[in-house]
């Protein structure tokens, strides 16, 4: 029998918001499976420094050994945007134009999504930047807008942080550690002076966009087969997943068709803004657009067996559904499995 995981990064409600949420959601579907499934919940360890559902995401790609290991997914994004013979050699990192807005007391990083970087914008800041590159020994590719990928072989042991982890917390916790993170911090410096007041970023300003005054390293991998990829249908996310996912369009339907691992990102988003009305729109048309047709192929048969993974940045719940479990007419459908999740 065919078996089907879905992943719903930040579905989880965060324990203080989750009383207040449960009792207006609009999620049938979910209530169902809730109600008549196996659930587990499995702490996350921040010093990972990237979020439960990266981290699951690089393990079903065959990046990692462990679903909470991390996320050295820069080569595989690499290969997604053509730049399989670079992948190949070297240790790389993904490089993104970034926003950084400084306070009295902290410092943020600004949601890469705000950016909007056209590919226009992105060519010119990239060729700004890689004449630096290439006079301290550090190569720089352009894979898409936003997008780019510096090789440093030496910087190997470089920890580092995924930009959906470092926003909404003070940044001074997040920025690169290891013994090169001083390296970076000079050449993030570098580039800060080069585009400051840059002709670019001033008209972006005069258009209401968000200004780039900074660079962002994460994700760093050395070279990685391509046999050992695996596949994941993604739908919604930030840029860096897009070149991750699987051919084809992600629904319900295809997913039912050819069964597999999936995720759906279209939370991330409004649960990083708290943005809490938007968050349950969302979660109404996941219900209605992915959990019900689901739900309808487990009980008919379509499908063996659907586990959910439900998380938010400390944690997740798996959510284990079989079609007997469907049975179980007398466990009403509720949320309240939920509250307990924290």
């Amino acid at each position: 029998m065919t078996e089907i995981t879905l992943a719903l990064p930040f579905s989880l409600p965060p324990p203080e918001m989750a009383t207040d949420l449960l009792r207006v959601m609009q999620t049938p579907a979910l209530a169902t499976l809730l109600a008549r499934s196996d659930l587990q919940y499995y702490p996350f360890d921040n010093d990972s420094r990237v979020l439960p559902h990266e981290a699951w995401l690089a393990w079903k790609l065959g990046l990692s050994t462990h679903p909470a290991q991390g996320a050295p997914i820069a080569t595989a994004v690499m290969r997604g945007c053509g730049l399989e013979a670079q992948a190949a050699q070297g240790h790389w990192f993904i490089l993104q134009p970034a926003h950084i807005q400084i306070s009295r007391t902290h410092m943020l990083l600004t949601d890469m999504r705000s950016l909007q970087l056209s590919e226009q914008e992105s060519r010119a800041l990239y060729d700004l930047a890689r004449p630096y590159f290439d006079d301290i020994g550090l190569p720089l590719l352009h894979g898409a807008p936003g997008l780019w990928f510096m090789r440093a072989d030496a910087w190997n042991d470089l920890n580092t942080a995924s930009p959906d982890a470092t926003t909404t917390q003070s940044l001074n916790d997040w920025l690169p550690e290891g013994p090169h993170a001083r390296d970076f911090r000079k050449l993030q410096n570098e580039i800060q002076m080069l585009w400051h007041e840059h002709p670019l970023i001033e008209a972006r300003q005069a258009r209401g966009l968000t200004a780039v005054n900074s660079l962002w390293l994460w994700g760093g991998a050395g070279p990685v087969p391509s046999a050992t990829n695996g596949r994941v249908a993604i739908a919604g996310g930030p840029a860096w997943m897009q070149p991750l996912a699987a051919p084809g369009q992600a629904d319900a339907a295809q997913l039912i068709a050819s069964p597999g691992p999936a995720m759906v990102a279209d939370l991330i988003p409004s649960a990083q803004t708290g943005d809490w009305a938007d968050w349950l729109a969302h979660m109404q048309r996941i219900d209605q657009q992915w959990l019900a047709p689901l739900l309808a192929a487990l009980k008919d048969g379509r499908i063996g067996g659907l586990t959910l993974l439900l998380s938010h940045r400390h944690g997740c719940t798996t959510v284990h559904a079989s079609r007997l479990g469907q049975l179980k007419f007398w466990r009403k459908p509720n949320l309240n499995s939920l509250l307990k999740q924290s």
